[in-house]
């Protein structure tokens, strides 16, 4: 990088922290932090659900993938985030925003409390805490990791830049700071994704073409949909932890949804987000896909093959723009996470934990939820710090292995528990299922996969805690309903438009903060 490129990253920090400041103004309640007011744009929040699926880990660890294996990275990966949304922006969304609209709740899991009650609400609060934080911190690594190959920062200078700027606009604006830097960073990633496309389409004239550069030796198999260990079952195991993972599953999805004004926008906004999964990977992946006619990895796994495409092709400004698209993806996905984690401390588990955050007004948990949002991010970097980022291995083994596979215990409960049919699995349904799902999570991925020669599969790996915690929740729902008229209340309110609207969330009498009437 040069001057100019230095120039083009510097002024992309500075308009995120500008937006940030200018969406302080918007910001008088916690409402307004967590879920926009339930006031955002349809078209907003859909380019911002778009966005906050993406990380640098798309250029990196998928990068690799397509640089290995071709197409296949986009039909187990994008093809199947497209699709889950689609049926979501049907099944989960309207429900997922009548959470705001109708039950009065700011953060995803709040209505768990009433759907089966405190402990698991506790429980799901905590695990999706954890695991979001080794999450992002995998975002943190591959990000830094990316800034020290073009500009030869450490690997921690660039965890604790990258890190301080997100905090600076998402702790002040919130969820409607991380919206409109999202629109920006869409725009950027639209340019520096055609300015990439461009540059490699042309590059190919000297390997027959744009058809003819896929009967090149070097992309042998490339064009086959399913390869190596992403086949059929990985397809379909993928396909189903995304439908729960995307459409809420992973928490900050789930704000999109609950910060537009109804569920009929909810649903909008996810058949935007879901187009946009359909068509615009295409254009990212493409060049990744031609990489092995145009650079040699020096990865074994073919991590480092956009990168060094992007050194060899773009001439400087437009390098820059391409670096500010890896910010910008990262920087989305890690400022709606540190949001929706936020949302989940100071609404689910803060009160539990202490009266005085029982107590807290508008304006103490507003400081809360900006402290909370700091804190979160803080333990994301540290445990950044301790990725073996310059293999590229581990984040792509914690993004795919741990998020996937830990993803479904957590949240099979909280999708499943909005809908009708699984009215009977009641508390016990739902900690059976979240804890014999993370048992089978960690047999599958330690003992077992050291037992067996050669490794359980990875398609495996990731997909039997979320069977487990699905079979579970279904037949303990059957043998022990729990279906009281309290929590059937709770399932109608948010499976119907009219009647009832404004009616804010009971709480049962004798949870933590509640008294207890005499």
């Amino acid at each position: 990088m040069n001057g100019l490129d230095w120039a083009v990253l510097i002024g992309y920090f500075a308009v995120m922290v500008a937006i940030g400041v200018w969406s302080h103004k918007r910001v008088d309640s916690v409402s307004d932090f967590f879920t926009a007011g339930g006031k955002m744009p349809w078209w907003l929040s859909g380019i911002s659900h778009h966005m906050s699926g993406y990380s640098a880990v798309m250029f990196t660890g998928y990068a690799g993938i397509a640089y290995t294996y071709g197409v296949t990275s986009f039909v187990t990966w994008s093809f199947p985030i497209a699709l889950g949304i689609a049926i979501g922006s049907r099944l989960f969304a309207p429900r997922i925003n009548r959470l705001r609209s109708r039950l009065h709740v700011a953060s995803p899991l709040e209505y768990l409390k009433n759907r089966y009650d405190l402990r698991t609400q506790q429980a799901l609060a905590w695990s999706g805490m954890l695991l979001k934080i080794v999450d992002v911190g995998a975002k943190w690594a591959a990000i830094a990791t990316l800034l020290s190959v073009f500009t030869g920062v450490s690997l921690n200078q660039g965890i604790l830049i990258t890190g301080a700027v997100t905090a600076v606009y998402c702790t002040i604006g919130g969820l409607w700071a991380d919206a409109l830097t999202e629109l920006g960073q869409f725009v950027i990633q639209l340019l520096a994704g055609i300015a990439m496309f461009v540059a490699v389409v042309l590059e190919l004239g000297d390997h027959g073409g744009f058809l003819g550069a896929w009967d090149q030796p070097e992309l042998k198999g490339h064009g086959e949909p399913l390869v190596g260990p992403y086949g059929t079952v990985f397809l379909l195991a993928f396909l189903f932890i995304k439908l729960f993972e995307y459409n809420g599953g992973m928490l900050n999805q789930a704000q999109r949804y609950m910060a537009t004004r109804d569920a009929r926008e909810a649903a909008r906004s996810a058949r935007l987000s879901a187009v946009l999964w359909l068509v615009w990977p295409l254009v990212l992946f493409f060049p990744m896909w031609m990489s092995p006619l145009l650079v040699e990895s020096q990865k074994a796994d073919g991590s480092d093959s956009y990168a060094l495409m992007t050194e060899q092709l773009l001439p400087h400004g437009l390098l820059g723009l391409v670096v500010v698209g890896f910010f910008s993806h990262t920087m989305a996905m890690c400022s709606s996470d540190a949001n929706a984690i936020a949302a989940v401390f100071t609404r689910d588990v803060a009160p539990v934990l202490s009266a005085r955050a029982r107590a807290w007004g508008e304006r103490s948990g507003l400081v809360a939820a900006r402290v909370t949002t700091v804190v979160f991010l803080g333990l994301s970097m540290a445990v950044a710090t301790q990725v073996d980022s310059p293999t590229f291995k581990d984040i792509i083994t914690v993004v795919i292995k741990w998020v996937a596979g830990l993803m479904g215990p957590i949240a099979i409960p909280m999708m499943l528990g909005l809908l009708r049919p699984f009215r009977r699995s009641g508390p016990t349904a739902a900690l059976v299922s979240w804890g014999m799902g993370l048992v089978a999570f960690w047999l599958v991925n330690y003992p077992i996969h050291w037992a067996v020669e050669g490794g359980v599969p990875l398609e495996y790996q990731v997909s039997i805690p979320l069977a487990v915690s699905l079979v579970l929740y279904v037949v303990v729902g059957f043998v022990r309903p729990e279906d009281t008229e309290e929590r059937v209340a709770v399932i109608e309110r948010v499976n119907s438009d009219g009647g009832g609207e404004g009616v804010a969330l009971p709480v049962p009498a004798g949870e933590a903060g509640v008294p207890v009437k005499d």
